[in-house]
């Protein structure tokens, strides 16, 4: 049998790592290079017309809650695990991210959160960051299809929320549709076996990460001149993030997907798409750009277990 080295298995290691952070920022790369739809020069144009300091900071606050909410919705749940600090959540957090930004429906970072722990628990942290990520879908869910009834979408709102109550009774009762592995019913119960305290903790850090979220496209939309009565902006932003929600994608087209709909929905309200798209775009960048480019130095700092 041919032995190889430790120092070949480290190389070995690096390369991987590197090819990683490498493929992140080529699919962030090509995604704000060749988006057609971006017109940098009416972009630079309104910047310097309304650019702030303030508002710059204000922004990249919205930012930092957003992703520290996150982060301490996970060091809240991996607590059924281990009790890690606030420092080794943000580490697993932001490189589980980027392992996450180029995979399918982001099983990329399942797979990153698992590495921080012993292989034994790797299915109970997949079963975690699940839970971590199913609260967003069910805030986004409920505060989305409020916005479509509000908005006047009663048909669209009707159909999607029919569609998804027959998708969870069918998968409920014939336990054919699994979640990982889980059927929906084991699925519950595994919820419930969590501490009430660790659960309503997660639906609180949920909500207010989601409202940092909208509130942060809202300000974004305003800094752009767009001049239009606040429940008419949430609402419409709300319905473009359930909508998106829906279709399964990249984390690396999420913006496209988000752009496309934007444009669509904000269109009826007479907003520019150059504005919609930009705006969508650089949500993109605050949420999932910069903290790609953290937690790219947390994956070649991640140290994998060599030994056999």
């Amino acid at each position: 049998m041919i032995s190889i080295s430790h120092k070949t298995k480290q190389f070995g290691v690096f390369i991987i790592k590197l090819l990683i952070v490498i493929t992140a920022f080529y699919f962030i790369y090509s995604q704000l290079a060749n988006n057609t739809k971006l017109d940098w020069d009416k972009f630079l144009v309104l910047f310097q017309k309304n650019q702030s300091v303030a508002g710059i900071t204000f922004l990249l606050f919205l930012s930092f809650l957003n992703r520290y909410f996150e982060i301490l919705k996970w060091q809240n749940l991996a607590q059924e695990v281990a009790v890690i600090s606030k420092m080794e959540a943000t580490k697993q957090v932001l490189a589980a991210l980027t392992l996450g930004v180029f995979t399918p429906v982001g099983i990329g970072e399942y797979v990153g959160k698992a590495l921080y722990f012993e292989k034994k628990e790797t299915k109970k942290i997949i079963f975690l960051n699940l839970i971590c990520n199913g609260i967003q879908v069910l805030i986004l869910g409920f505060f989305g299809f409020l916005s479509m009834f509000i908005l006047g979408y009663w048909k669209w709102s009707f159909l999607l929320l029919c569609s998804c109550i027959a998708l969870l009774l069918i998968s409920f009762f014939t336990k054919r549709i699994l979640i990982h592995g889980y059927s929906i019913e084991k699925f519950i119960l595994k919820i419930i076996e969590i501490p009430r305290k660790i659960n309503q903790k997660n639906i609180v850090l949920g909500i207010l990460r989601y409202v940092v979220l909208i509130h942060q496209f809202y300000f974004l939309l305003v800094a752009f001149d767009v001049n239009l009565p606040y429940l008419t902006l949430i609402t419409t932003i709300a319905t473009v993030y359930l909508l998106a929600s829906i279709i399964p994608s990249f984390q690396f087209i999420d913006f496209a997907l988000k752009g496309s709909l934007a444009v669509y929905f904000f269109g009826l309200l007479g907003v520019n798409e150059w504005i919609t798209v930009f705006v969508t775009a650089l949500m993109w960048v605050l949420n999932i750009v910069l903290p790609v480019i953290i937690g790219s130095y947390y994956v070649l700092l991640f140290k994998f277990n060599l030994k056999k």
